[in-house]
């Protein structure tokens, strides 16, 4: 799990960050990104719509998922951002893990957050 100093917390945030952020979009993640120099660390949300998932189960499943490459992704990323990872599609759940890494990683290298 991500570390609660790099997660989100409260939804002014959120909000700030879905009005103002630039978007960039995969077939499974849209992901949202605005520069935050006023930390230390990036902070991340992901997301996850009823819509794509009706059972909390699911859903809770596939953000830990992408929680888990956030964590290992943390180390390669360049400045501070607010990023949130919204999930899309429910085959993120039963996606291989490789596969899910090389969507994400190629999405957050598009964004200009990770090396």
């Amino acid at each position: 799990m991500l570390a609660r100093r790099l997660r989100f917390h409260g939804h002014g945030s959120l909000k700030y960050l879905y009005r103002n952020a630039r978007t960039y979009r995969s077939r499974y993640f849209t992901l949202r990104v605005i520069e935050n120099p006023r930390r230390k660390h990036s902070r991340f949300a992901v997301v996850v719509s009823k819509k794509v998932h009706k059972s909390a189960v699911g859903r809770n499943r596939m953000r830990r998922r992408v929680y888990e490459l956030l964590r290992h992704q943390q180390e390669s990323m360049v400045g501070t951002a607010d990023i949130a990872v919204i999930i899309t599609n429910a085959e993120v759940i039963t996606m291989p893990h490789d596969e899910l890494q090389r969507t994400l990683d190629s999405l957050l290298k598009q964004s200009g957050v990770a090396k």
